[in-house]
């Protein structure tokens, strides 16, 4: 049975653990067998956010998973082991991840499924009917999670789709609302117009680019912090010395390292990969603990210019 964690307001609480320092307890990681998780058997533990819901601390990013190919590498992640799917429109594979559940012997109770409106459809009616698209071409009922893509500023609808969310999860479309790539100015908006915060900020975050304001403004608001791109795209990060010698250290890949790292900040993570071993890999998180210098030596290592690809959300803009 999973230790399951409360995120609220904030703070990480739990009756059993001392979460005071500045990174996650490994016992909240240990599974029963210390080998590493099991295939088809264990899920990757969960904590409880803000509006009650559980979301798996480990998901499974699915950007460029598409047609057959994309559902066999889908199906082969739920497989090993991993139960939280993420998608989005502009991903064009809500199709795949429908299949996927269709063919899948996991109960829709057992699988978490996100997805994300694009900024082209970000004015009100439009973002509903977005998500009931979304929501049929997967043959749903309910989202666990859907979030705001981008804020898109210039174009600034992102305070209607948000009315929007809130609305979908009224309606049962949804059971947990949050954002993407929100800065905490977009984030203190939200909150002034509308009186209700998302539960997950889902932003870039890997050792060049750690996000330490993000990370804080969120914890300080109650706010769970995803990393999507949490290897860097496969960027110079996984040749980085720092976090070799760390890796060697463990007896771990660079991968691992950097997974467990972000855990430890108290940050979900969704890797994506094809090799069903790398798959494995990155669920084989839980018998090894980066220690307070480890982790401080992997933060010495971000970048004043690490953004992957140039994306600031104060400027950036996604349809």
């Amino acid at each position: 049975m999973s230790e399951n964690v409360l995120f609220n307001q904030g703070q990480i609480i739990s009756s059993k653990y001392d979460f005071s320092k500045a990174y996650l307890s490994a016992e909240l990681f240990k599974k029963k067998d210390s080998n590493g998780p099991e295939p088809s058997a264990n899920q990757p533990e969960k904590i409880t956010l803000n509006d009650g819901n559980e979301i798996p601390l480990i998901g499974f990013g699915t950007y460029t998973l598409t047609g057959g190919a994309g559902v066999n590498t889908m199906m082969q992640a739920l497989s090993t082991g991993y139960r939280a799917l993420d998608s989005a429109v502009n991903y064009e594979n809500e199709g795949a991840v429908g299949e996927v559940i269709r063919r899948t012997s996991l109960s829709r109770e057992n699988l978490f499924i996100t997805s994300k409106l694009p900024g082209r459809h970000q004015r009100f009616d439009e973002a509903i009917a977005t998500i009931q698209e979304s929501l049929y071409r997967m043959h749903l009922d309910y989202f666990d999670l859907y979030l705001i893509h981008w804020p898109n500023p210039i174009e600034d609808h992102y305070v209607e789709a948000w009315q929007a969310l809130i609305k979908a999860q009224k309606m049962g479309l949804i059971r947990s609302i949050g954002v993407s790539n929100f800065l905490p100015e977009h984030l203190e908006r939200l909150e002034k117009e509308t009186g209700v915060l998302p539960v997950v900020n889902q932003v870039e975050l890997h050792p060049y680019w750690s996000q330490a304001k993000q990370r804080q403004f969120d914890k300080d608001h109650g706010i769970f912090t995803q990393a999507w791109s949490p290897l860097g795209r496969a960027n110079t990060v996984l040749q980085d010395k720092t976090i070799q010698k760390i890796a060697e250290a463990h007896n771990k890949s660079i991968a691992q390292i950097i997974l467990r790292w972000e855990l430890q900040l108290g940050v979900g993570v969704i890797p994506k990969s094809s090799s069903s071993k790398r798959q494995f890999e990155n669920l084989d998180l839980f018998n090894f603990e980066l220690s307070e210098k480890e982790v401080s030596s992997i933060l010495a290592l971000d970048k004043s210019d690490g953004r992957t690809n140039n994306q600031d959300p104060a400027t950036y803009q996604e349809f």
